[in-house]
């Protein structure tokens, strides 16, 4: 069996560690040759160790001559690239096959490009190259014949719950559904959310992840942008989009096809599961997670997302469809002013209700102009952080 050749690209936090768990257990399927960080440098240190990569990358110079000194010590053969187009170059080495795109945020961006240029199979846990990148991300993927994969729990539950051939998708899909746990705060009273810490919005009832999608969970903009990416995902309409409220987290999301029948992929809720589908696809490896156990299962629940206060509870959810049916670029100004908001908010520069006015008052402020290429993206993604900071300081104590 010919080893895939790994690049792993946001190695340190939860989804990059989890796919190294992963990839671990099949050390005669997978061959690490990259890893990409942004600061924890013991972290990446023990993974190199463990996993002997060729190359490594920090998202600074400080962190990368930190590394290299460490590396030095220890006697590694790694090679860390300090350049500042390190990360794009891994990501489109071709001594890579497979890319694991797992940075957070519109950093993500470049190099997922940049890989689907190279023709890379390409694990998508970063939805930001969809929300941001839209048809240039798609067009991207296209010309460079990449093969595109999904990562999130709920892409991927979509995506096994599709029939293999593309081309039948649009004749047969109705509508898609995504679930959603309700985060920390569904049973909280939406005028008691001023007062959230960013302490008890990072801590997720079901999932272990990194702080700010703890946030996006907490105010479901992760599920915003989820609808976003589904829709350029599996191509279908805004209309054809669904979000329920599923607190057990065990449907991961569902498809329902034009007959009514609904077809829906449940799972423990653990990364290693998509992670694995995944690396493996087409075929299917062990993921090291718990397999469901239908005895101890008491119920499985669904509210709708706009019952019990849910509108008042997540008033940012409805920004996905507002900004799919604008402008094109306007997702991509959603999403800059979504990462200035938490990131304020968990700064204690802003309460928790108020990341919802600041992502409400930079889509009002910013015309998205229809970018064309990476750097007009880049550039428009600039503009609406701007405007998302002023917004910030405009946000009264």
């Amino acid at each position: 069996m010919t080893r895939q050749r790994l690049a792993v690209l946001g190695c340190t936090g939860s989804i990059g560690t989890s796919t190294l768990d992963v990839v671990a257990r099949h050390p005669d399927r997978f061959e690490v040759v990259a890893l990409a960080a942004a600061t924890q440098v013991d972290v990446m240190l023990a993974q190199c160790e463990r996993f002997r990569p060729r190359v490594a990358v920090m998202a600074s110079a400080p962190h990368a001559r930190e590394l290299a000194e460490k590396i030095k010590q220890k006697g590694l053969e790694v090679r860390v690239d300090t350049s500042s187009s390190a990360i794009e170059n891994i990501a489109s080495d071709t001594q890579v096959d497979t890319v694991m795109a797992a940075i957070v945020g519109a950093a993500g961006l470049a190099p997922c490009l940049a890989a689907a240029r190279a023709g890379k199979r390409l694990l998508l846990a970063n939805k930001e190259a969809l929300v941001v990148g839209g048809e240039v991300f798609l067009r991207a993927v296209r010309e460079g014949g990449a093969t595109l994969l999904p990562i999130d729990s709920e892409h991927s539950a979509i995506f096994q719950s599709l029939p293999d051939d593309p081309a039948t998708w649009a004749a047969r899909i109705d509508k898609i559904i995504l679930t959603a746990s309700g985060g920390p705060f569904r049973t909280r009273a939406p005028a008691s959310l001023r007062a959230v810490t960013p302490e008890e919005a990072c801590a997720h009832p079901n999932w272990v992840m990194g702080r700010k999608i703890s946030v996006d969970s907490a105010t479901m903009m992760n599920k915003a942008l989820e609808v976003i990416e589904a829709r350029y995902l599996f191509d279908v309409g805004p209309d054809q989009l669904d979000v329920v409220i599923h607190p057990q987290s065990v449907i991961h999301s569902m498809v329902q096809y034009r007959d009514t029948s609904v077809v829906a992929q449940l799972g423990t809720p653990d990364m290693r599961v998509p992670i694995a589908y995944g690396l493996g696809w087409p075929e299917r490896i062990d993921s090291g997670a718990a397999a469901l156990d239908f005895r101890a299962l008491q119920d499985l629940s669904f509210e709708p997302i706009d019952g019990d206060g849910h509108r008042e509870r997540y008033p940012g959810l409805a920004l996905a469809w507002e900004a799919l049916r604008a402008e094109p670029g306007t997702c991509a100004v959603l999403n800059a002013a979504n990462e200035i908001a938490v990131a304020a908010f968990l700064d204690r520069r802003i309460r928790f209700d108020q990341i919802h006015r600041v992502n409400r008052a930079t889509l009002d402020a910013v015309q998205p102009g229809r970018p064309d290429g990476l750097e007009a993206l880049l550039a428009l993604d600039a503009r609406s952080r701007a405007a998302a900071e002023q917004a910030v300081r405009r946000c009264p104590a």
